[in-house]
């Protein structure tokens, strides 16, 4: 007897009980694997933010007067932040079509985890160990970028970039990131949410590409992204070949607000709640009411005088 394979796209309801039984998978994966899974989504991310910032490069350019960054008129910013978000998706794509475990994504294991099918602990758990695993694969990215000089190309524009993009991440304010972080996960966990639909790799990757495009295009702020963007500025700001610095006409004073303190404090602690905000609840919990709550079943009170269950 033949089985009969559909390559129909899973509908929203069908997506809701995948992405159920793919949150307790993950809340139940052994701490090696999913430490060493983690540490390749760090990398993946960092891979993607690699791209942006090289594609990116030489829209920034440094006025000779008085040696501030401007925006060169080359392109039009909204083209060149179009183009910037395309190929940032390089990193999700090899995070959901290679495999590996990214914090952001793993947001919707509070799906499973509402379901009662997946502990508090156990969920605290997962994003306790990926968000570690991918901060290191991020940072191990970004020395080795630095080891390879691969900010001096271009004559230093990728480096002025990398910082341009390290100055203005680390000079946000506190509410303003967690907002720009509640939107930037909203649009990352519904891309992972509409490859739960797919049934092919070009399926995923189709589904991946316009929402993180839209992200990266809107400015918005991904905690893992910017475990890559932020480092590697600053790696070259205090590590950075005096030579580069000449050549981009700038010190590294010139960055005041790129410090490791406001990594930490102003950009990855408010961007992190934001992003929490916006994979959990504004699309796991939305779509785990919708299609896999329970309904409360209430029985009827019997009425005066009438003996329960008699007719």
């Amino acid at each position: 007897m033949s089985t009969e394979v559909s390559f129909d796209a899973l509908l929203p309801p069908a997506m809701a009980a995948k992405a159920e039984d793919l949150g307790v998978k993950k809340a139940n994966l052994g701490a090696a694997n999913m430490f060493v899974l983690a540490i390749l989504a760090g990398a993946f991310i960092a891979m993607g933010a690699i791209f942006a910032t090289t594609v990116s490069a030489g829209s920034i350019t440094v006025n000779a007067a008085d040696g501030a960054a401007a925006f060169k008129t080359g392109l039009p910013y909204g083209v060149v932040r179009l183009l910037t978000g395309l190929v940032f998706t390089l990193g999700l794509i090899l995070v959901i079509v290679g495999g590996s475990e990214l914090f952001t994504g793993n947001n919707l294991i509070v799906m499973a985890f509402s379901s009662g099918k997946v502990t508090f602990n156990a969920l605290m758990r997962n994003w306790a160990i990926v968000y570690t695993g991918n901060f290191v694969g991020s940072i191990l990215t970004a020395y080795i970028m630095l080891l390879g000089k691969q900010y001096t190309f271009g004559s230093g524009a990728i480096g002025l970039t990398a910082l341009s993009i390290g100055e203005a991440k680390t000079s946000l304010d506190f509410m303003q990131a967690v907002a720009l972080g509640m939107m930037c996960n909203a649009l990352v966990c519904m891309a992972v949410w509409l490859c739960y639909s797919a049934r092919t790799t070009t399926d995923k990757i189709l589904a991946i590409i316009p929402p993180i495009s839209a992200f990266v295009a809107a400015g918005f702020e991904h905690s893992v992204a910017n475990m890559y963007f932020i480092p590697i500025a600053l790696l070259i700001k205090d590590f950075g070949d005096p030579k580069f610095f000449e050549a981009i006409g700038r010190t590294a004073a010139d960055f005041p607000h790129l410090t490791w303190g406001n990594f930490f404090i102003a950009n990855l602690l408010p961007v992190t709640i934001g992003n929490i905000i916006g994979g959990a609840v504004m699309v796991g919990l939305i779509y785990w009411f919708v299609y896999l709550r329970k309904p409360k079943v209430t029985v009827p009170s019997p009425q005066p005088g009438v003996a329960p269950g008699s007719k």
